[in-house]
Formats: C-alpha cells, structure tokens, sequence
C-alpha cells in the first residue's frame, strides 16, 4: 500500500462504551447464523464477515434467505430479505430490543422457527453511550486491518479461514491452517488436532484494555521464543501466548501497512518452519 495510511487514530477510553454495545449486537446476530446455517469446522458458519459497511452474516439460506448487518456508517441494524429491508437505528438499543427486533422482522416475513436462537438473554443495557462517531472509527479500524488481512491472504498457498469478525471475543482475525494435524489426537475433532495459527486484532479487553493486534499458534511452538520480532511488537507474558502489537504504536509508524506486513509475515514463516515439517 502506499500514500496515506488507512489506519483512524482510536481513543482506546472514548471507544469502550461503543465496542461493548457492537460486541452485544454481535452475538446477537452471531446466534442467528450458528441456529441457521449447518455446522463448519472450527465454528466459521457463526462468525461475521466485515462488508463495506460494517459486519454482515452474509446471506443466510433459508425460507426465505435473509442477511443481517451492522452498519457502522449509519449506525443502525439491517435485516435484509430478497423483497424486502427493514432497519433498526443502534444508538441506546439494548441487545434484547435488537434481539427482538430481528425476531419478529423475520417472522413476520416466514423464516422458519428452526432457526430462531434459543432464549438464552441477550441482556437489557441501553448502551446509552454508544456514540455513532466511534461506531466510524471502529469501522474504519476494521476496514483497514482486513485489508491487510486479505494481502497477507492472497500470498498464502495453504489453506485460509474467511477473514471474519468472532462475536464472542469481538475480534477480527484468519487462520492459516498448514494441513498438519498433532498425534494422537482425534483427527476428525478439529479443533483440537488440526495446527494452526491465528492472525487477529481486538478493539481491547480484560487483558489488555487497549486496540491491539495478536498472533497465536496452537500448539505454541517453544521455538517461537526465539523469533526475533521488530521493535513495537513483544511476546505476551500474561495470558495467551503470543504476539501481541498494540494498535497505538503501529498507527504512530510512519509505514503502518508495511510493518503489519512484515510482522506477520515473518511470524507465518517461523509457523511454516515449525508447524510444518511433521506431526508431532
């Protein structure tokens, strides 16, 4: 990329009461995708997909078809059908008024009652402080970091993940899967056999309470510890393991774009070198 980085300054305080209200919607329409579609290996038939307005289910296979979106730009939800479109503005909802918005929008156009999420409560807060100009910063936070994705995608010869947004964690990310499994484990439980890293980034949370980026592995190699990283990006020493780069310092680099690059490029060659060779 060259010219003007994409990357918005994010006020890490000013953003948090947002990003909680978007998480909540996210489950939300995250439930409806995992009651409708049929099970995908490591669960991506219930993860978001980032769209040119905010994050989308895609389209959902049906009777009838239907698609649900936040749309960050005008800060409002959008339940679409091949006929029809109905929206909801998200400012002050809670994450049951969106529930049962969604609800009674789709039956009332016939989808069928086996895709309706159990009762499971999707909770009551207003999110009174959700502010629409942070709703467009997160958006185009993700917009930039999934077009970083989709270039560190495009040069990958092994198998991908969608770049997808995860509504439990709230965090926008892609597996590389190397095609290698670990012994002794059941091959056809995935989630436990099949080697992978993951190449993510998260608006903050109870770790650490700040937009950051990670790359984890599974099994995390011990011969990670001596990949040499480039200033700005540390090992993670409390919780996960990982690579953690925080958002605030890669947007303060003059080549943002280049260095993200280079970072994850050289954490996927040590996962090639590594995860690889052989099963074990």
């Amino acid at each position: 990329m060259t010219g003007r980085s994409r990357f918005p300054v994010l006020d890490a305080d000013a953003i948090a009461p947002t990003r909680d209200a978007l998480h909540a919607y996210s489950k939300v329409i995250g439930s409806w995708a995992d009651g409708a579609r049929q099970r995908r290996k490591h669960w991506w038939h219930l993860s978001l997909r980032p769209s040119i307005r905010g994050l989308t289910t895609d389209v959902i296979r049906g009777a009838p078809d239907f698609e649900l979106e936040i749309d960050l730009v005008n800060s409002r939800l959008d339940v679409h059908c091949a006929m029809t479109s109905s929206s909801l503005k998200l400012c002050g909802q809670s994450a049951r008024g969106v529930s049962g918005f969604i609800r009674q929008t789709l039956e009332a156009v016939g989808v069928e009652g086996c895709v309706v999420p159990d009762d499971t409560d999707p909770g009551d807060d207003l999110h009174a402080a959700y502010s629409a100009r942070c709703a467009g910063d997160i958006h185009e936070a993700f917009a930039a970091v999934a077009a970083c994705l989709e270039d560190l995608r495009a040069g990958i010869r092994e198998e991908t993940s969608p770049i997808q947004l995860w509504p439990h964690h709230f965090d926008l990310s892609m597996i590389w899967l190397p095609g290698t499994h670990i012994a002794g484990v059941d091959y056809s439980d995935e989630e436990s056999a099949d080697k992978q890293m993951n190449f993510g980034f998260v608006l903050g949370d109870a770790g650490i309470p700040e937009p950051y980026f990670y790359v984890t592995a599974f099994p995390h190699p011990d011969e990670f510890r001596s990949v040499v990283l480039p200033d700005g990006t540390a090992w993670n020493r409390n919780g996960f393991q990982g690579a953690v780069l925080r958002y605030r310092d890669l947007v303060a680099m003059a080549e943002p774009e280049e260095y993200l690059g280079f970072l994850w490029n050289r954490l996927l060659a040590a996962g090639r070198e590594h995860l690889c060779d052989s099963e074990a």
